[in-house]
């Protein structure tokens, strides 16, 4: 039975696979799904770098039982209490901050910047907008700027999020800190992770429908006589048959009689 029903839905799956590649294999496809994905890693960086959970007090050893939730950000630092009070401050010194906190700031509003651009250069570049005009070159090389850009942002943003997960590790697992000192990993830091990622996909999407140019990914295109195949852009049909009038067909001999 179980033979039967691998057999039948066999067909169906072979299918479901030939359709997915086909999807992939496009590239208007391409271009706008790595546009989404650049999009939802841009949403998603922003997000990590404004709120404040890249860091969490650990709540272990003397400080298991506590009654505050201490969290740092790159802006902020703010404080969880169990009454529900929440309240943050922000860093009013940015000399006096640490310079690795400095240089995530900087490596995070850079990564959203070059995103921003990569939106706008992938908006004017993508296939299914009608922006510039058919210049097939000049769109192709706009919306491959847009991916390079995408995968700089996301490699930017990856490297403040990993740069914070290794120093929050090392303060962890270190004898001579105390409890109250050490914080365990934050939301922000898994969502960056995750937003850099993606990013960086999108970008490969972008730059690699770009570059099917050459075999044919942007040469599909359709010529100016579209949907109509033989008629150019003067109007004039360039097959080799005669125009026949329809009425001399239908009437034959007869009709050719009737006209002398």
């Amino acid at each position: 039975m179980s033979d039967s029903c691998g057999h039948m839905f066999m067909p169906f799956f072979g299918f479901l696979v030939r359709l997915l590649v086909d999807f992939l294999m496009a590239s208007a496809a391409l271009e706008l799904m790595g546009f989404l994905l650049g999009l939802l890693g841009m949403l998603g960086t922003l997000v990590a770098t404004v709120l404040p959970y890249w860091q969490i007090s650990a709540h272990i050893g003397s400080n298991i039982v506590t009654a505050v939730a201490n969290m740092r950000g790159l802006w902020m630092e703010c404080v969880y209490q169990s009454t529900g009070a929440f309240q943050c401050e922000t860093y009013n010194s940015m000399l006096a901050l640490s310079s690795d906190l400095q240089a995530s700031r900087a490596l995070m509003v850079i990564s959203l910047v070059l995103s921003i651009l990569a939106v706008l250069l992938a908006v004017l570049g993508m296939q299914c907008t009608v922006c510039l005009g058919s210049s097939g070159a000049l769109k192709g090389r706009l919306a491959g700027t847009g991916g390079g850009l995408f995968l700089a942002a996301g490699l930017l943003s990856l490297i403040p999020v990993s740069w914070t997960t290794h120093e929050v590790v090392q303060t962890f697992y270190r004898p001579n800190v105390p409890s109250s000192m050490k914080y365990e990993l934050g939301e922000c830091l898994y969502l960056g992770l995750a937003s850099a990622l993606i990013s960086m996909l999108g970008g490969g999407l972008l730059s690699v429908s770009c570059c099917e140019e050459s075999d044919g990914g942007r040469g599909r295109r359709h010529g100016p006589g579209y949907p109509y195949p033989g008629v150019a852009s003067t109007g004039v049909r360039m097959t080799s048959q005669t125009y026949r009038n329809p009425t001399l067909q239908v009437g034959g001999v007869g009709a050719t009689s009737r006209g002398q």
